[in-house]
């Protein structure tokens, strides 16, 4: 006989991982599919000062405390990816990487965001061979060497920080006039002693043999290029919603973000909700995230209540 589950939930970060909670306090037989547990929170949360019950709290060590307490309840999880959402008829089929086809009545959507492509020659040759998504994961490895952080808000400010217990130097070019970095963020940049921000510029080319060891940008006001030697390049520079598999059944808005109801994070599509980064709320923040993932856990229990 096939299965099919009360509700798939797509997304390991705070707001899926909230939302399986909240579904098994409810009693519905949850899936959840991730690649895997920590979204951006993994990816770049350094140290977290600003959720509540933790003064102190670094990004994994959070998302680690978040996984132990969803497997303290009955909620499925399958290491996957999510390719493609259908409709047919009353239930949802959920197509996978792996070439699962899994059917269920309801479908949480907290796929977060991807980080932001620069978009520069360069790029994709460098991945892994000195360019990096992710301070937490890459950091240690720059230990004595110079690198260069593209992008000049609390993001780019935060990855300096981190950075600054391994890296010699550092520089942080950004786009803009003047940095976006909240004011105690620029703070602790400067006491680091390490950093050098550079502004009104953008990056044209990362250039290196095997490994990354240059970049060129240029000047925004007098149009002249130049070279900096570094041997690592830290991107921050945001993050783009990974949304493409839902195509159809929803609707966005100009940046690929899903529209939904605040009041129930339902989509146009009944029984498809969406919570966390990939919808259009203005404040990503994880308290946030874990908000809205509770609110379409408990939205989505009403919904299947009403199908009954």
């Amino acid at each position: 006989m096939e299965k099919i589950y009360d509700l798939i939930i797509i997304g390991g970060g705070p707001a899926g991982i909230t939302a399986g909670i909240y579904a098994a306090r409810q009693s519905l037989n949850t899936l959840l599919i991730t690649k895997g547990f920590g979204g951006q929170v993994a990816r770049k949360a350094v140290n977290i000062e600003n959720y509540p019950g933790f003064t102190k709290i670094s990004g994994l060590d959070l998302i680690q405390k978040f996984e132990n307490h969803l497997k303290e309840f009955k909620v499925g999880i399958k290491n996957d990816s999510v390719v493609k959402i259908q409709k047919v008829g009353q239930f949802f089929l959920v197509n996978t990487a792996s070439k699962s086809r899994i059917k269920t009545k309801a479908v949480i959507i907290a796929s977060g965001a991807d980080p932001r492509p620069l978009e520069v020659s360069g790029e994709k040759e460098f991945i892994g061979k000195g360019l990096s998504y992710c301070v937490q994961c890459d950091g240690p490895l720059f230990e004595g060497k110079t690198v260069v952080v593209i992008g000049g808000g609390n993001a780019g400010f935060e990855a300096t920080i981190a950075l600054s217990n391994w890296v010699k130097k550092i520089y942080i070019l950004e786009y803009g006039p003047k940095v976006g970095a909240d004011e105690i963020n620029q703070e602790r940049v400067k006491k680091t002693k390490k950093a050098k921000i550079i502004t009104s510029v953008f990056l044209k080319e990362i250039k290196g043999n095997q490994f990354l060891n240059s970049i060129v940008y240029q000047d925004k006001k007098t149009k002249k290029e130049k070279t900096l030697k570094v041997e690592g390049v830290f991107v921050e520079i945001g993050s783009q919603p990974a949304t493409s598999f839902v195509k159809g059944l929803v609707d966005f808005n100009e940046r690929d973000e899903i529209k939904v109801d605040f009041e129930t994070f339902q989509t146009k599509t009944p029984g498809l909700f969406a919570a966390g980064d990939c919808n259009v709320g203005s404040y990503k923040q994880i308290v946030t995230a874990c908000g809205e993932g509770a609110k379409a856990a408990l939205a989505a229990y009403e919904y299947l209540q009403k199908l009954k």
